[in-house]
C-alpha cells in the first residue's frame, strides 16, 4: 500500500507549538493546567506539548495519561492521575488523530464523571469523517480524506511523521 508522507517532524514540532499557544491562550487565568494524552501517540503529544507550555509559560502542566483499549473503547478506562488531582482544574484531552471519533468519545465519557473547571480536546491531525459528534477545539491540521484511506503518525525514539496510506 503507497503512503505519502502529510507532515515531516520539522512542521509537527511547528503544529505542536501552535497548540501550546492556542492552549495557552484559552487557559490564560489558570496556574495549573492538565494534559490528558490518550495512551500511544497521544501521550506521547502531550509529553510534548507539555514541554511548550513549560518553556513559553509559567503554568504548572500536570500530564496525565489516559489508558483506553482502543479496540474496545467500551471497558474500564484509567488514568494515571487520581480523579481527584485533576478535579476541580482546566483539562486538556489529546490524542494524534481524530479518525472516526470512538476513542475520543469513549475517552470524554470518562472525563464527564469529574468535575472539571475547563474541558478541551486537542489532536495533530482532524480527518473529517467522524462517526460521532465530537470535535478537537485544537487542530494542527484538518484533511478531507477518503474512507479507504488511513492517518498514521509515527513516532520514533528521534522524531514524529505523519503519512496518508
Amino acid at each position: 500500500m503507497e503512503s505519502s508522507m502529510i507532515l515531516n517532524n520539522e512542521q509537527i514540532n511547528h503544529k505542536m507549538q501552535r497548540i501550546a499557544y492556542q492552549i495557552l491562550e484559552s487557559n490564560s487565568n489558570e496556574t495549573e493546567l492538565v494534559l490528558a494524552g490518550i495512551n500511544g501517540n497521544g501521550y506521547v503529544i502531550a509529553q510534548k506539548i507539555a514541554e511548550v507550555l513549560e518553556r513559553i509559560s509559567d503554568v504548572n502542566v500536570l500530564l496525565c495519561e489516559v489508558i483506553i483499549d482502543k479496540k474496545n473503547p467500551l471497558g474500564e478506562i484509567k488514568t494515571s492521575l487520581e480523579k481527584e488531582i485533576y478535579t476541580g482544574k482546566s483539562l486538556v484531552l489529546i490524542d494524534d488523530v481524530l479518525h472516526s471519533g470512538t476513542t475520543l468519545m469513549y475517552s470524554v465519557k470518562h472525563f464527564l464523571e469529574v468535575p472539571l473547571k475547563r474541558f478541551k480536546t486537542a489532536v495533530l491531525v482532524n480527518r473529517n469523517h467522524k462517526k460521532y459528534p465530537v470535535k478537537a477545539d485544537f487542530k494542527g491540521i484538518s484533511l478531507s480524506t477518503s474512507m479507504k484511506e488511513r492517518v498514521d503518525v509515527v513516532v520514533s525514539e528521534n522524531e514524529i511523521t505523519a503519512y496518508l496510506v
